[in-house]
């Protein structure tokens, strides 16, 4: 078993962060140790109890390669968008300053996944077109299993990314992996040891702004 860092429960959800500079591309992660994360994720709530998740780990650097290229090329197009993190207007002192870092550090994840030693895609039994309407059910089913992944993975000194860009080229990553037409993707994880495990809080507008009680 991974020795596990002295986290209690809230250091653990609140240093939990998106690693993008201090993964550790050079350090090897045991495919146990990837099974034992993903052990505590299976723990994680399923509508209906059906637990229809998948979990696929790249670990072979060609495949690695093809679907970091196919994040790089979304990525292009995400940065030359509106809604780029580095490019929203109306933030000004610390947040603005906040904005450009992780502008900076999206931007180098986009150009060194492929060397990141893991890749892992969790996807979820959908069927072949998503339902119409209201998701929140199906999503519901695999990405609190992706948070508890990180979150177990973090416990034993690994940092992770959560990533979608990747479904712009869903169905070609999806042909790449032999993955079934009716299993979706909903998450692309990054993974490796991380350089130091001092993680801290980051900054976060204050509750008040987004808490509203009995009503709006």
């Amino acid at each position: 078993m991974a020795e596990l860092l002295p986290l209690d429960p809230d250091q653990l959800l609140t240093t939990t962060r998106s690693v993008r500079k201090r993964l550790d591309y050079s350090r090897p992660v045991p495919i146990e140790v990837i099974r034992e994360a993903l052990e505590v994720a299976l723990q994680a709530p399923s509508g209906s109890n059906v637990q229809g998740w998948h979990w696929i780990v790249l670990t072979d650097p060609d495949k690695r390669k093809a679907v970091a290229d196919y994040y790089a090329e979304s990525f292009d197009g995400y940065r030359r968008s509106a809604g780029y993190a580095g490019r929203q207007a109306g933030y000004e002192g610390d947040r603005a300053e906040t904005q450009q870092r992780v502008a900076s550090s999206a931007e180098y994840l986009a150009e060194t996944m492929a060397d990141c030693p893991v890749l892992i895609i969790g996807a979820i039994q959908a069927g072949e077109e998503l339902p119409q309407g209201n998701q929140a059910g199906l999503w519901g089913s695999l990405l609190p299993a992706a948070w508890s992944l990180q979150l177990a993975l973090r416990a034993r000194g690994l940092g992770s990314a959560w990533t979608s860009l990747h479904l712009k080229h869903e169905k070609a990553i999806a042909e790449l992996l032999g993955m079934p037409a009716d299993v979706r993707q909903g998450v692309l994880l990054p993974v490796a040891y991380t350089k130091g495990t001092d993680f801290k809080l980051a900054p976060r507008q204050p509750l008040d702004t987004v808490l509203h009680v009995n009503g709006w």
